[in-house]
């Protein structure tokens, strides 16, 4: 009998190594199916969802409290399982070279609880040769056991899109890779219990690798090239949605928009594959461009704020500003590695005061990580200008008489800076109105 069918026969565990907002969902789904160990270093969060409490609002809180994934913060847990999947976070430096010690660790300590006949699947975005030059070498070391010999690796680059109800793990299709056919063809037939979209086999590790790193850079390069429009347009006093609207009924115009682009995917991934090929010889020219574009975007928008303030005879220096949404993107809890952080620091930077509502966010985390304490949208009284800088579905149904009642009502105009374009332009096209938008 082999390891698939001892997974599925209930004889061996699957184990996953990471239970954030990529690794949870999976530890869930595929403990509909087989048994799974969910490890995670952080206590706290364990304890969460040992409480039936879903911390990332992927699954929520009645699918964590039903689930048989067995939770714990014991690395030594993992010994009980055969079938290993990695699902940590690779962020970049300040100097946005990948930091690769999450997947480190989490190599090291899963090589100390590896037993033989193992198999480890690798889902952290990485450059190619990462998994089989960096981590493959610490399991070795860790475990004193041979790769290719004692354990097989692969490569399975995660898709899940947090907040998205609609593209889960279930309904996009999985690459898998393996270090070799026998070993991809397992972890193949272990992935399709659960993804029902299916799974495409890749030619190699390395292939899979690139794979991913390229999804992520290729909507990159596509949002710059809108956030560039937008600057564009903005000057020539045309607006950007209006336009791209009207290039979108031609059958094969790319349906990008301008916006922040954050988060753990879009905006590091890139950095991820200009690095390497940097050690190769080569200098990115296209993809480094549209990180520089996007990257400057929170600036951008606070410059614009000031602009409009001025145009409204509103003075800079002690403006009150609401700072509608603070998380990465929309519906979601997360607030690492957020682009509302830029603006919030390029006001602070003009001596504008920002008042930040967020319903959806992580007050807990967003104060260890930025030291931002969140205001109760009781407080969104008596501003000189809102900004609204996330989609949250709340923000989405404001209606014009609540959005005016946020600001001061002695102002000759008030300015309403809606960056991803939520609300209609003509409602607010009005004398008592400078609407702005991406």
């Amino acid at each position: 009998m082999g390891l698939y069918e001892k997974l599925v026969s209930g004889e061996e565990k699957l184990s996953l190594v990471g239970l954030g907002y990529v690794g949870m969902p999976i530890a869930v789904a595929f403990a509909r199916k087989i048994k799974v160990v969910g490890f995670d270093l952080n206590e706290q969060k364990i304890n969460l969802y040992k409480s039936g409490i879903d911390p990332t609002n992927e699954v929520g809180n009645e699918v964590i409290q039903n689930t048989k994934v067995e939770f714990t913060a014991d690395a030594s847990r993992l010994q009980e399982a055969k079938f290993h999947i990695v699902a940590v976070p690779t962020p970049v430096n300040r100097d946005h070279t990948p930091d690769l010690s999450p997947v480190e660790g989490a190599s090291r300590i899963l090589g100390q609880n590896l037993t033989k006949g193992s198999v480890v699947v690798f889902e952290s975005t990485v450059y190619p040769g990462v998994t089989e030059e960096i981590c493959v070498p610490i399991l070795e070391k860790e475990s004193g056991l041979t790769c290719g010999v004692d354990f097989k690796v692969g490569y399975s680059p995660e898709r899940i899109n947090p907040g998205d109800k609609v593209h889960r793990l279930e309904t996009i299709t999985k690459i898998v890779s393996g270090m070799d056919r026998e070993t991809l063809d397992v972890i193949a037939k272990v992935y399709e219990l659960v993804v029902e979209a299916g799974v495409y086999r890749a030619q190699s590790i390395k292939v899979a690798e690139a794979a991913k790193v390229i999804e992520n850079s290729q909507r990159d390069i596509n949002i710059a090239f809108m956030n560039e429009l937008s600057i564009i347009f903005n000057k020539m006093g045309i607006d950007t949605k209006s336009v791209l609207q009207a290039a979108g009924t031609k059958w094969n115009f790319l349906n990008f928009y301008p916006g922040l682009v954050g988060g753990h995917c879009i905006g590091v991934d890139p950095y991820y594959l200009t690095y390497k090929a940097e050690e190769l010889g080569y200098h990115s020219q296209i993809i480094l461009a549209g990180r520089r574009i996007n990257d400057d975007m929170g600036k951008y928008v606070a410059e614009s704020l000031v602009k409009n303030l001025i145009r409204a005879e509103i003075p800079v220096r002690g403006a009150r500003v609401a700072m509608l949404g603070f998380t990465f993107k929309e519906n979601c809890p997360d607030t690492r590695n957020t682009k509302v952080i830029d603006i919030y620091n390029e006001l602070l930077e003009y001596g504008i005061e920002p008042v930040v509502v967020d319903p959806a966010a992580d007050v807990e985390e967003a104060k260890k990580l930025y030291g931002i304490a969140f205001q109760d949208e009781k407080a969104l009284t008596d501003m000189d200008a809102v900004i609204v800088a996330v989609a949250h579905t709340q923000f989405l149904r404001l209606t014009r008489e609540e959005l005016s009642a946020m600001f001061k009502q002695n102002l000759r105009k008030k300015v309403l800076m809606d960056i991803k374009g939520l609300y209609e332009r003509e409602e607010f096209m009005t004398e008592d109105y400078i609407y702005w938008r991406l």
